[in-house]
């Protein structure tokens, strides 16, 4: 759809939600509204919790801007919703939302599609284990859970036995992960292209949930300082990876660089829009400010992909 005639539509910006990330959803939501709001838009703001489908048809919804974070909303039932309610909305599909928000999926597409990403295991209640446990230090995290919710750094069997207690809090499938020392850098991808390299400079050394939302416990180096051919080999894996996973609109993916190659962690599709948001600042680097970034994405809003 054209601008135009986004113009002349309702547009419900769909946020908060019932997920362990419910207040970075908020915040990323009012970020989105307020900026849709100034350039013209006719806005309804929506918490999605389990009366979205009432509150859809009570505002009359014609067009949804998805910004919500986590299980019920990045993870494709929204999507799902949509579909069958044949409303439009922005992002990635059915399909693509529910890979990426699977780790452990993810991890699968990612080395199929020839994509490196580090070795792992995945455990279940019960202490159920697929795949060779990698060498210590491992990263401990739930599968299906973001903003580096429930994650730990495990360097013995205590803390490993700890990390999945902690992780089985918020999922019953849990990934085990070798630990990739090196630089953390990530690239965002709107309508395929890739946006410039962000490096990543937590001053705890860990980009916890603290470094990522506290204003000033992280510094972004943008254009990320990496050789030209592994600044380019990361904006094109970039890229593959949102293929092999089937993703439009808007994704962050996540990488770890080593000295002379780089592994990628995961694909988010649904990229956080506050204050302190990677892809906002790769988009304003890259010429293009908050408010046309958030016309981009909403432009790209649809059915049936």
């Amino acid at each position: 759809m054209t601008r135009q005639e986004l113009k002349t539509k309702n547009i419900a910006v769909l946020m908060g939600g019932l997920s362990a990330e419910r207040e970075v959803s908020l915040r990323t939501g009012h970020a989105i509204s307020q900026a849709l709001r100034e350039a013209g838009y006719r806005v309804t703001d929506i918490d999605a919790d389990r009366s979205l489908p009432a509150r859809l048809e009570e505002s009359r919804t014609e067009v949804a801007f998805i910004a919500l974070h986590g299980r019920f909303g990045e993870d494709g039932t929204v999507q799902g919703l949509l579909e069958m309610m044949g409303i439009p909305y922005t992002g990635s599909g059915v399909l693509a939302s529910s890979l990426a928000m699977d780790k452990v999926a993810t991890k699968k597409m990612l080395q199929y599609h020839g994509v490196n990403t580090p070795a792992f295991a995945v455990f279940r209640p019960g202490s159920q284990v697929q795949g060779s446990l990698p060498p210590f230090p491992v990263v401990v995290k739930p599968a299906r859970e973001g903003s580096t919710i429930g994650i730990s750094i495990a360097r013995e069997q205590a803390e490993l036995a700890a990390g999945l207690t902690e992780a089985f809090r918020f999922d019953s499938l849990v990934l085990v992960e070798q630990f990739v020392a090196g630089a953390e850098v990530t690239v965002g991808v709107l309508d395929g292209e890739a946006l410039p390299v962000i490096q990543v400079v937590p001053k705890g050394g860990f980009y916890d949930y603290q470094a990522k939302y506290t204003a000033g416990q992280t510094e972004y180096l943008l254009p990320a300082p990496l050789p030209e051919g592994i600044y380019a080999g990361l904006q094109q894996a970039a890229c593959q990876a949102c293929q092999a996973l089937g993703c439009s609109g808007a994704a962050r993916v996540d990488f770890m660089v080593g000295d002379n190659d780089f592994t990628c962690l995961e694909v988010n599709t649904i990229p956080g829009m506050t204050a302190t948001s990677l892809l906002p600042k790769a988009a304003a680097a890259a010429g293009l400010p908050f408010v046309e970034l958030v016309q981009r994405i909403l432009e790209g809003a649809a059915l049936g992909k």
